[in-house]
């Protein structure tokens, strides 16, 4: 021990703050838990947003009822919105808005064991920062580091939940309603890469939302490794 604090006392005398800075941070200190467990702990925290979090958007209106990850039309389909009422369509519009959200809920329902796979397979670099950060630093990190994989494998799953809830069609009938309206300018939108954005960003909404609760309530700490690790971060 009286070689560590010789060791951090020489660091200080020669070092500026920022070489300072990454000592302390590589600097051993007995917490009891190696990095290996950490990351784990972490794992799990993440396992729970999707179990009890990211479930919830997989039932009726789990989108479309919950404020966080509602799906809104974009900018250029807001036009597209607002043409239709103007014309008596409102119900139309409504129903566009409603079939982009339940396209979302379902895809999630069939997508879930993607996002299974992807916390197992996610290696924390330095699991102990990342306890000790932000609120929302596990679930930041796994979005970083899956997002584009998760793109790629999410946006065929978007598309046949379109065919299946009736979306594509739903939608073709706005759009062809709206082009048809004199003056207005034409539309032809994305909306499957839209929705599969869309779609995403609400999964790491809600995988932030549980992750907070856990390190904000004990009670939330389910197992004997979540207790220890987030332990951890109550004492920082």
């Amino acid at each position: 021990m009286i070689k560590r604090i010789l060791v951090l006392v020489i660091a200080i005398q020669f070092l500026g703050c920022a070489e300072l800075q990454k000592v302390v941070n590589n600097f051993p200190t007995d917490v009891g838990l190696s990095q290996a467990q950490i990351g784990n702990g972490l794992r799990q925290a993440l396992d729970n947003g999707i179990k009890n979090q990211v479930s919830k958007l997989t039932s009726k209106d789990g989108f479309y009822r919950n404020e966080l990850v509602k799906i809104i039309l974009p900018e250029e389909l807001q036009a597209v919105d607002k043409g239709l009422r103007s014309i008596g369509l409102a119900n139309l519009a409504d129903e566009g808005i409603k079939v982009l959200n339940r396209a979302a809920e379902d895809a999630v329902k069939t997508a879930t064991p993607i996002f299974v796979n992807a916390v197992k397979e996610i290696t924390f670099n330095d699991a102990k920062n990342i306890l000790l950060g932000d609120k929302n630093a596990a679930t930041s990190f796994l979005q970083t580091k899956t997002e584009q994989n998760l793109y790629e494998s999410f946006t065929p799953v978007i598309a046949e939940s379109f065919a299946k809830v009736g979306a594509d069609k739903v939608w073709n009938n706005l759009i062809s309603r709206y082009n048809s309206i004199p003056f207005v300018k034409k539309v032809n939108p994305d909306l499957t890469n839209y929705v599969t954005t869309e779609a995403l960003r609400g999964v790491f909404t809600m995988i932030a939302v549980e992750e907070k609760g856990i390190r904000e309530k004990v009670g939330l700490r389910n197992t004997a490794l979540l207790k220890q690790v987030f332990a951890l971060q109550d004492n920082k």
